[in-house]
């Protein structure tokens, strides 16, 4: 089985001293998700993405709710493939996941069959499909002070064991509104880490996720915004900036979008209700 982090020989200089040594990188390797269905041996891959090895089955299962292929109680099964035509040196890097019922018509991922860690699954959704598929995030009870907001980044990096060993690494977290953190994952993609974490709340029965926080390590994106909005996450918070389009989901879905979240400031580009200052 393949590690989330890989040792490698490297040449460190200092000034004018140059020394070797051994140093972690993150491991990058590809990952299949395969689909099967009721009915059938019908089998289908609907992505390949890159991806840092480890919670590989929340990966699987969150990129499938966020393109709307399996709900919650929609997967019977999920592990590691077993078929004939996957090599030893391979199975760990496909997944097949059981639907209860057949696999859907999936023609908005016939052109994505192949995803980046750097991008994700990018254009897979336009904003009037989202309208078709999603609806605006209830109001409900979340209501976050600054003092919560601030602790995000610093609860985030302290759950991030990974990037201690190669600073080469995107986190997503996902905190209470009293900023509690429940599940914090990694990646050398950003979306992917995302698509860990809502995996993890669709397996444990935890959708959808309106009363909780989503921070990412990076800048906040379309995709970010697409999956939060799937999952029902009603704030997004991101280290760096927000892109127009993320603004743009943000307002139109009722959702709480904070950007440069850093020590004692931030922005907050759509939602400011839910902040209480």
């Amino acid at each position: 089985m393949t590690t989330p982090t890989t040792r490698a020989r490297i040449t460190e200089i200092t000034g004018n001293v140059a020394r070797e040594r051994s140093d972690h990188l993150a491991t990058e390797e590809p990952l299949e998700i395969r689909l099967t269905g009721a009915g059938g041996p019908l089998r289908r891959t609907v992505a390949i993405t890159m991806r840092t090895p480890g919670h590989d089955f929340e990966l699987a299962a969150g990129f499938l709710h966020g393109e709307g292929i399996a709900a919650p109680g929609a997967i019977k099964a999920i592990g590691y493939c077993t078929d004939e035509d996957v090599t030893p040196e391979a199975r760990y890097n496909t997944v097949t996941v059981a639907l209860d019922g057949p696999i859907p018509e999936l023609p908005t991922l016939d052109r994505h069959f192949l995803t980046s860690s750097a991008c994700g699954v990018c254009g897979s959704a336009s904003l009037d499909v989202l309208r078709d598929r999603c609806v605006p995030v209830p109001d409900g009870r979340l209501s976050l002070s600054p003092e919560v907001l601030y602790g995000l980044p610093y609860r985030l990096r302290e759950g991030q064991g990974v990037f201690g060993k190669t600073g080469g690494l995107h986190a997503a977290g996902l905190f209470t509104g009293e900023g509690e953190p429940l599940a914090v994952r990694e990646d050398v993609g950003r979306h992917n880490a995302v698509d860990k974490l809502v995996g993890w709340a669709s397996l444990n029965q935890r959708l959808p996720l309106r009363d909780h926080v989503l921070m990412v390590s990076g800048r906040a994106s379309y995709e970010i915004m697409q999956k939060a909005l799937a999952a029902g996450i009603a704030v997004v918070c991101a280290v760096s900036a927000p892109s127009s389009l993320a603004v743009e989901v943000a307002r139109e879905f009722g959702m709480t979008l904070v950007g440069f979240l850093r020590e004692e400031r931030c922005n907050v580009y759509a939602g400011r209700e839910r902040i209480k200052v």
